[in-house]
């Protein structure tokens, strides 16, 4: 066991949430789980539900829109992807952290309520969220005064993992340019706990190696960690070329599974001339920050995210 490693702040959470375990419990009893975030209420900006146009044969997709300031013009917006292994969560279940991001930027913030995984593959939730990012650089984004030069994407584990795969499909589709990547401890790599083992103290809490197997699986309709990747899908740690990506802002604890994926990405970007700034926190496991807000480790690491969104942006800090 890994707990003494862990900040002193961190430790109780631990006893309180048991790690996911999809050996144990099935997948539909971990998403009817209720949200540890509680909306925020008025004067808080509120979610605004949207349905927007698919891609060509695709379903129509739900995203909240979180204004901090209608009316507003020629500005910054983030797209958010929320997170859960790929095979959970919900926007409406991330709907705090939108609203806190709108109000620490004072943008808008979309978040995107993509399909999930096993019952939609790659191709489906990858659909989704490039959607989102077309409709926030030309409709959505008239009607809510975006300049479509300074979009950022970004998300939290899955959500981050997602951001990425999003970045390389809109590079290398020609499609609307992103201005920048936030990409919180993010799902970059199906090999790390199955064919790359990961040190034991790496993935002990939260999210571990089994879980993440789980979670690629489902999203890849494979076994993790396989020689091939099925056709048209986007593992980021597996792409060769990470050239003319977007700058990109990675942040993790130094005791989650995807530390050394994370670590490695970003040293590739900077290798492929992308400005890439890391921000790792020591004694923290896999959503430290969500569990324990207020500790004093976890106000380090949101003051760091913010401040790399703001410069990624243009926005004053």
């Amino acid at each position: 066991m890994a707990l003494d490693m862990v900040d002193p702040e961190l430790r109780e959470p631990l006893a309180q949430f048991p790690d996911i375990d999809f050996q144990t419990i099935p997948l539909d009893a971990m998403r009817s789980q209720p949200s540890l975030f509680v909306p925020l209420e008025p004067p808080a900006p509120q979610p605004v539900e949207r349905m927007i146009p698919g891609l060509d044969g695709q379903p129509d997709v739900k995203v909240i829109v979180v204004d901090p300031n209608p009316g507003a013009t020629d500005r910054p917006a983030y797209l958010h992807i929320h997170g859960g292994g790929y095979v959970m969560g919900s926007v409406d279940q991330m709907s705090a952290g939108v609203q806190a991001t709108a109000m620490a930027t004072g943008i808008p913030v979309v978040s995107v309520e993509y399909r999930l995984a096993p019952e939609t593959r790659f191709d489906g939730s990858l659909a989704d969220n490039y959607a989102a990012l077309v409709w926030l650089a030309g409709e959505g984004g008239k009607e809510l005064g975006v300049d479509p030069a300074r979009i950022a994407v970004g998300g939290e584990s899955a959500g981050g993992g997602h951001s990425a795969m999003l970045a390389i499909a809109a590079r290398d589709q020609g499609g609307p340019r992103i201005a920048f990547q936030l990409l919180t401890y993010p799902m970059l790599d199906d090999r790390s706990g199955s064919s790359r083992a990961v040190a034991d103290h790496l993935g002990e809490f939260v999210w571990t190696a089994s879980s993440n197997r789980f979670g690629w699986e489902s999203l890849l309709g494979q076994p993790a960690g396989a020689d091939t990747l099925p056709e048209g899908s986007i593992v980021p740690s597996r792409v060769d070329d990470l050239s003319n990506l977007p700058p990109a802002w990675i942040g993790c604890g130094a005791l989650d599974l995807f530390i050394e994926e994370d670590l490695d990405y970003a040293k590739r970007l900077i290798a492929a001339g992308v400005p890439a700034e890391v921000t790792v926190i020591p004694g923290a496991y896999h959503g430290f920050d969500g569990f324990v807000p207020t500790a004093g480790v976890s106000q380090k690491f949101a003051a760091a995210r913010l401040s790399a969104l703001k410069r990624g942006l243009g926005l004053p800090e």
